[in-house]
């Protein structure tokens, strides 16, 4: 039956054309954006999960910025810790050649003086962005990495650097009444096979306050600086004994949170014999560096420079050990760094798997489409010019 009312093929005609109109703007939008997923109407579910990744791939470029930051940092203070080293060798010559009697030891004093100045020089130089990390005590964490788990919680890690101040200035302890107090089970003797722990009370610290130690007559003394812990003290204060008294041991632990967590120090006597034990906190003294015997180096005498010879090996070997602690520190920075790096771009690759359109498929279904368009409308012109033919019928 032929009707001028209701046109069946048109319509299928029109309904097949607006689906490959449909097909072409959807085709046409994946080789515009170079995306089969754009926004959330096209795949709400995989739309979700790219801008997730997304917004981590955001934040871990920020954080390779960060560890190139951290990276130059440590770079700067590893470079300023072995040019020290390399002078403070130049000084134990000098103090090698001081030990002769025939030699005028006043003008070897001027040049280690002079020496000892450069020191502090490259102390006070070796800094990046104002960060010195040879100045001071404590330690400077660095974003590292942005640890999602499975429940989409968010935290951050970090790479902890310790500083190491190569400072000239001399430690002096205080003699003042020290605010935190260290708990030791007594003073008296530590018989042998025993331990004596001296616990710090957690607390904050402030510069000057000054810890000691005395085991068989042997004082260790640390004096805190700005922005140490009582981590740091007991890290001082035990490489300070160890090895120091034949048969006796120490052993520490860091504590998460100084300032909520007691520090503890054992000191453990296997000499063969009781050894006497004292500890003190006082308040009022002055943070020394490291390198604070340079102060007190002088090789205008006999004895001084026979004592000299002695603290010159162990300044040495406290550059040597900043030295290579940032060393460590820088390599596993630039490690982490590589890491971060490789992960954005996986990361990277990921996302485009997740929402980049196929181009060589969505030209081919270009071309198909644009065929069957034309036909569509050809489809369609037939199917309108069919009522034309009912005119023949009333001739």
């Amino acid at each position: 039956m032929s009707s001028l009312l209701t046109n069946d093929s048109a319509m299928v005609a029109l309904t097949t054309l607006r689906n490959i109109n449909k097909n072409l703007s959807t085709v046409q939008a994946e080789i515009s954006t170079g995306k089969s997923v754009a926004n959330a109407r096209d795949n709400a579910a995989i739309f979700a999960v790219s801008t997730v990744m997304q917004s981590d791939v955001d934040g871990f470029n920020a954080i390779s910025d960060s560890l190139g930051l951290a990276s130059a940092t440590v770079g700067v203070a590893r470079s300023a810790a072995e040019s020290i080293t390399d002078v403070l060798t130049e000084i134990k010559g000098l103090v090698v050649a001081a030990q002769q009697e025939n030699v005028d030891r006043s003008k070897i004093q001027t040049d280690i003086t002079n020496l000892r100045d450069q020191v502090s020089s490259i102390v006070g130089a070796a800094q990046f962005n104002g960060l010195n990390l040879l100045s001071g005590g404590g330690a400077i964490n660095f974003l590292s990495s942005l640890d999602r788990a499975a429940d989409g919680t968010v935290s951050a890690s970090n790479i902890s650097v310790n500083k190491f101040d190569l400072g000239t200035t001399a430690q002096v302890v205080g003699a003042g009444v020290a605010t935190i107090t260290g708990a030791a089970t007594g003073a008296g003797t530590i018989a042998d096979a025993a331990t004596q722990t001296v616990t710090y009370t957690a607390a904050a610290l402030t510069e000057g306050e000054s810890f000691n130690v005395t085991i068989a007559g042997t004082a260790f003394e640390y004096v805190a600086r700005d922005g140490d812990t009582l981590n740091d003290v007991v890290r001082h204060l035990g490489g300070q004994i160890t090895g120091a008294i034949s048969g006796v041991t120490v052993s520490y632990t860091d504590v998460t949170d100084p300032t909520a967590t007691d520090s503890v120090l054992s000191v453990t006597n296997n000499s063969g014999a009781a050894v006497t034990f004292t500890q003190a906190v006082t308040s009022g003294g002055t943070a020394g560096g490291d390198l604070g015997a340079l102060a007190s180096l002088d090789v205008t005498t006999d004895a001084g420079a026979a004592a000299a010879l002695n603290d010159i090996e162990n300044l040495i070997q406290a550059g040597i050990d900043a030295s290579s602690a940032f060393g460590s520190a820088q390599k596993r920075v630039d490690v982490q760094d590589e890491f971060v790096t490789t992960l954005i771009d996986n990361m990277k690759i990921g996302i485009g798997a997740l929402t980049d359109a196929d181009l060589e498929e969505a030209s081919a279904r270009l071309q198909s489409l644009q065929v069957q368009q034309q036909l569509g409308v050809q489809a369609l012109a037939i199917a309108n010019q069919r009522p034309q033919a009912l005119l023949n019928l009333f001739r």
